[in-house]
């Protein structure tokens, strides 16, 4: 595999961008960077043009300023897919990400070929907020250490963990080594914006696919599916035996979903390719 290098916009947003074709867009989930998608990138990057950036406040992008909600998230990817003078991208988000990316969608239409939203948060219950807002008060107090352990339980099986203590070892450290002001912020919206502009979702009108795994504590099946029945024509996929991080744990499975999904959405768009002779 030919070794990225990073490259920055105007606004110092760094990303990694490889192959040809039609734009997909990759970000990654809270305390996390674009590294994240090295599986993604080497499946995907032989059909579509592939670019995978660094959210703000994590990687070597940009801290956000103080009070920056997921407007200026979105607005972060505006700006990229402007530097690379992309018109349109498909949008597939992760955990925090995928947040981004609904966010993306409903503010951005016209820049927004296709959405998929993996392994992401919708409607959490009372429960499940008190959970993780009592999370990012630990981050608040102690930094972006704080549940380093506790993610990584939920994140992956444990046999994952024991097959690959490296890899463990460094996901460890991206989180210890986060900008503790803008891995805060950043939680803090994670924390609090699972319903973000619940009510306009009717609104996107772009092919999306809603996807999670079986085992996904967080980000539920059930939270999935209620996501996919807010926006029309949402396909919605669980992923047997998979928990939180299936984009790393299981590259293979999650990029022929990927690959099968924006085949689909790319013969939406142009219907004479589905014709055969």
């Amino acid at each position: 595999m030919t070794l990225l290098t990073a490259e920055r916009t105007p606004a110092g947003t760094s990303y990694l961008a490889t192959g040809q074709g039609q734009p997909v867009v990759l970000i990654h989930g809270v305390g996390l960077n674009k590294e994240m998608w090295g599986g993604q990138i080497v499946g995907l990057a032989p059909h579509y043009r592939v670019i995978a950036y660094d959210m703000l406040g994590h990687g070597a992008s940009p801290r956000p300023a103080s009070g920056t909600d997921l407007v200026g998230y979105a607005e972060q990817l505006l700006e990229l897919l402007d530097h690379l003078e992309l018109a349109q991208a498909s949008i597939i988000g992760f955990s925090m990400g995928g947040l981004i990316a609904r966010a993306f969608a409903l503010h951005y239409p016209q820049r927004t070929g296709g959405l998929v939203v993996l392994n992401s948060v919708f409607n959490r219950s009372p429960e499940q907020s008190a959970g993780v807002i009592e999370r990012a008060r630990q981050v608040a107090e102690h930094g972006p250490n704080a549940n380093a352990e506790a993610a990584l339980a939920r994140w992956f099986s444990r046999e994952y963990q024991a097959a690959n203590p490296a890899q463990i070892a460094a996901l460890r450290q991206t989180l210890a080594s986060n900008d503790p002001q803008g891995y805060l912020t950043t939680y803090e919206l994670f924390a609090t914006q699972d319903m973000y502009r619940a009510d306009a979702l009717h609104g996107i009108r772009v092919p999306a696919l809603i996807a999670t795994g079986e085992l996904d504590p967080g980000s539920t099946p059930q939270m999935a599916r209620e996501l996919a029945a807010r926006i029309p024509g949402a396909e919605v996929a669980v992923l047997a035996e998979q928990r939180h991080m299936m984009p790393v744990e299981s590259p293979r499975l999650v990029n022929q979903l990927l690959l099968d999904f924006l085949h689909r959405a790319q013969t939406i768009e142009n219907p004479a390719e589905g014709i055969v002779a």
